[in-house]
């Protein structure tokens, strides 16, 4: 992360928890951009959140578990899984064991239901309008200066909707 600080244009950090980033990476970037070239311009913070606004969406963060499970529990082994010592430095110690446990044992669906609920709350924009409000804040404020977000939608129509209320409401 100091390196992509220091060098690069932009930063895309995986499962982007805006209220632990200075916890689990300010000193690294803080680092980075102190040696950072000023003709690089500043760092372009990027992060993902699948979107839903409504009343009737919070089922919808259940979308992200199957890849967060994968990440956290079957992405390297036991005790080399960069995305596992993340969900750890969330704060999510005994519960990235367990999902990894699970998820190397085979019991991918086991493993899905063990990933925490507030993690995939905190890392997505799904909720009503005053949520995505405040999760949009939490996000700016962290540090993100580009979001890429996945509407949550069954046509494009809807899709288009989506992106043009998150928009409205991030301004």
């Amino acid at each position: 992360m100091t390196v992509a600080a220091e060098l690069a244009e932009s930063w895309m950090p995986i499962f982007y928890l805006p209220d632990k980033a200075g916890e689990v990476w300010g000193e690294a970037v803080a680092a980075g951009l102190a040696k950072r070239d000023p003709v690089l311009g500043p760092l372009d913070v990027i992060a993902h959140a699948p979107l839903a606004i409504g009343d009737d969406v919070a089922g919808l963060r259940e979308h992200s578990r199957p890849q967060l499970a994968l990440y956290i529990g079957g992405m390297g082994a036991r005790g080399r899984n960069f995305y596992n010592d993340l969900a750890r430095r969330f704060g999510y110690e005994a519960e990235a064991k367990a999902i990894q446990d699970a998820y190397l044992d085979g019991r991918k669906a086991e493993a899905e239901a063990l990933v925490p609920a507030e993690l995939v709350e905190l890392t997505a924009l799904i909720g009503p309008e005053g949520y995505v409000r405040e999760r949009l804040a939490a996000f700016r404020e962290s540090g993100v200066t580009t979001l890429n977000v996945t509407p949550l939608a069954p046509t494009h129509e809807a899709r288009v909707r989506l992106i043009e209320q998150v928009r409205a409401l991030a301004d």
